[in-house]
């Protein structure tokens, strides 16, 4: 199974873009992030066209998460994340899939930092503890994919002393990414890539991409109960240089079927 996580920037705006890499990637799975459009201009038929039913939360003009799955309709388990009522943002979903739990998730940005921004994201990340401890103690597949809006550690960065007070890489920050992590969850990517510079954000301007001055912002955390069936890992960064694309690039894994518990495989970072 392949699995993906894709910020897309806009899901209606960046429709052709979107469907052009499902095209030529043919995930399995996506989690889609910052839709940036409500629930009733969500491109249903477009993608059921394509091959893809999917399960989405909007947003008129903010945030948005979505699931999509090649060849059926993920069945909805969760809309929101658990633990404060009042919070109108839509940025979690969840969806059983072939016996593996998919959580989407578009973590808060949180700038500027110190503010209430940055202290909703901090607040938002200990509902995310919370309810990811919850998951663990399923011991079921789980796969927790998204945008975290967290670089966790200098290695994730191009210029880390630019970014220090960044509420993307704001001591407090880090932290919270490393005390969900020690719950027993795998970082797919850093776990087949331990020492490598991989980015899967690149800001629009002064040529960020072209000269490869990115982020590591999107993750795959994965559950002991998949991550021995973790096979790659690997950003696709090819729609990252196409016309009128989102600033980040899909993040992609492999997952072996449930009785291949052997050692992982394919390390390749990137398709380019």
């Amino acid at each position: 199974m392949k699995i993906a996580t894709y910020n897309v920037n806009g899901v209606n705006g960046r429709l052709a873009v979107l469907l052009r890499w499902l095209e030529e990637d043919a995930p399995d799975v996506v989690c889609l992030q910052e839709l940036k459009s409500p629930n009733d201009r969500f491109p249903r038929a477009e993608l059921e066209r394509a091959g893809y039913g999917a399960v989405w939360h909007g947003q008129k003009s903010w945030n948005g998460v979505a699931i999509l799955a090649r060849g059926l309709v993920p069945l909805l388990t969760r809309r929101g994340l658990p633990g404060d009522p009042d919070d109108t943002h839509s940025r979690y979903i969840e969806a059983a899939i072939d016996g593996t739990l998919v959580g989407c998730l578009y973590l808060p940005n949180g700038n500027p930092a110190p503010g209430p921004k940055f202290d909703y994201k901090l607040r938002w990340f200990q509902r995310l503890h919370a309810y990811a401890a919850e998951l663990i103690e399923l011991d079921v597949p789980v796969l927790l994919a998204g945008d975290y809006n967290v670089m966790p550690t200098d290695l994730d960065v191009y210029a880390p002393e630019r970014w220090r007070e960044d509420a993307l890489f704001r001591p407090e920050v880090r932290k919270a990414y490393a005390d969900l992590l020690a719950q027993g969850w795998t970082d797919a990517i850093r776990h087949l890539h331990p020492d490598e510079r991989i980015y899967t954000f690149w800001k629009y301007w002064r040529n960020s991409f072209e000269r490869d001055a990115g982020l590591r912002i999107d993750h795959f955390l994965l559950s002991p109960a998949i991550a021995p069936r973790l096979r790659s890992a690997s950003v696709r960064r090819a729609p990252r240089s196409w016309d009128h694309t989102s600033d980040h690039a899909p993040v992609m894994i492999e997952i072996a079927p449930p009785a291949d518990t052997g050692q992982a495989g394919d390390r390749a970072p990137s398709d380019v």
